[in-house]
């Protein structure tokens, strides 16, 4: 069995990585199963977040990555929607998802929306500091080799999502809806 695609969404809080997840998960084939940042963080105790919160976090992201090996191991293609971000409970996170990762077919695609106007969206939002993009960019990991880019603020999610699958399934069977 050829394992599955494992596809990193890259990207600040509000740059659009959730609702390209949404896009990409309406395709019939290749179809998506999704882990995420705020999946496993919802894994922990509220209580050890707000007493350690990036010690148990990044222990959960790892955990996440793994468990993307598990979905790929059987043959299902996986995107996990995150920021890899240099915290010192993570460090070197970028390169601990390429050595947890290594022999698994993994694309990192760059989520990318100004801060300006991941700003806006974080107000509207309501639920995100306003600043919390930009604070993120800050510790976001600068070595990234992408794999591919999109823009939210030139893109529709769904038109993200078709040129994200298009790229990375570009020698495969027709993409279908």
């Amino acid at each position: 069995m050829d394992k599955g695609k494992i596809i990193f969404l890259n990207g600040v809080t509000s740059s659009g990585k959730t609702s390209i997840v949404d896009a990409m998960q309406a395709y019939t084939d290749p179809f998506f199963y999704v882990v995420a940042n705020d999946l496993f963080e919802n894994t922990i105790g509220d209580q050890h977040l707000q007493n350690d919160y990036w010690k148990y976090l990044s222990e959960a992201v790892i955990m996440m990555y793994h468990t993307a090996k598990v979905f790929s191991d059987r043959g299902k293609n996986i995107l996990i929607d995150g920021i890899l971000v240099e915290r010192p409970e993570l460090q070197p996170h970028y390169r601990q998802v390429q050595e947890i990762s290594a022999g698994y077919p993994l694309e990192i695609v760059e989520v990318y929306c100004p801060l300006e106007i991941c700003r806006t969206r974080n107000l509207e939002r309501g639920d995100r500091g306003e600043h919390q993009s930009a604070e993120q960019h800050r510790i976001m990991a600068s070595d990234i080799a992408y794999d591919f880019s999109v823009d939210t603020s030139l893109h529709t999610p769904e038109e993200c999502a078709e040129l994200i699958t298009e790229a990375l399934f570009q020698n495969e069977s027709k993409i279908g809806r």
